[in-house]
């Protein structure tokens, strides 16, 4: 998937790691400046597909801790000089190989602490443009979903026909669905959803066609 383009920031999806979880390259199509969101894997072809856009990365965001979307932090981190940023909740979760689910998979991934930490209505600037923070917990804890223009990117919160898991540590159902009813179907019917697994999707598409919703 390649995404879209609204306003002027541009989406760039990459399937990555075992569990192919989506990391997606946003930038502003003005000034190049970007984000990396949930470099899950296979650092080295992130960083290549920065190189090929050109890109300046000056932030990389975690929607939450679990080492499918964090795996590849420190060689991004490493390779671009961006700050490294998850919700204040989430942050304990990177040093920690129970909380971050490594040891289940038998590696005991630990990442150094983020730069910065995030809360619910922070705002983070790609170039000319912005992604706002949303505190979407139900997954884990402090898991966001970013919101711009047009477009949401929503983690392991809410998928294409489904929502994120949550018998893991953190993990609440209630908390899942009211932050997918309050949070993100606010967003508007032709908003774009970019999940952290799977294909892209509309918020009118979930409303209706949703099964959990």
């Amino acid at each position: 998937m390649q995404g879209g383009k609204q306003n002027k920031m541009l989406v760039k999806c990459l399937a990555v790691g075992a569990l192919a979880a989506n990391c997606f390259l946003v930038w502003c199509e003005e000034t190049k400046e970007g984000v990396v969101i949930d470099p899950g894997g296979e650092g080295e072809r992130i960083l290549a597909e920065i190189g090929r856009e050109g890109l300046q990365v000056k932030y990389i965001i975690n929607t939450h801790g679990h080492i499918d979307h964090t795996a590849a932090n420190e060689q991004v981190r490493e390779g671009t000089g961006a700050r490294l940023a998850i919700h204040v909740d989430d942050a304990p979760m990177l040093s920690d190989p129970a909380l971050n689910l490594s040891r289940y998979l038998g590696m005991n991934y630990r990442c150094s602490p983020p730069d910065l930490t995030l809360r619910d209505g922070d705002e983070i600037a790609v170039g000319n443009d912005k992604l706002t923070v949303l505190h979407t917990p139900g997954h884990t804890k402090g898991g966001i979903s970013l919101q711009a223009p047009g477009m949401i990117f929503t983690g392991d919160t809410l998928f294409a026909g489904s929502v994120g898991r949550t018998d893991f540590p953190g993990g609440s159902f209630s908390e899942l669905i009211a932050s997918i009813k309050n949070k993100i179907l606010v967003c508007g019917d032709d908003c774009i959803v970019y999940p952290g697994h799977g294909p892209a999707t509309t918020i009118g598409h979930e409303r209706v066609n949703n099964p959990f919703l």
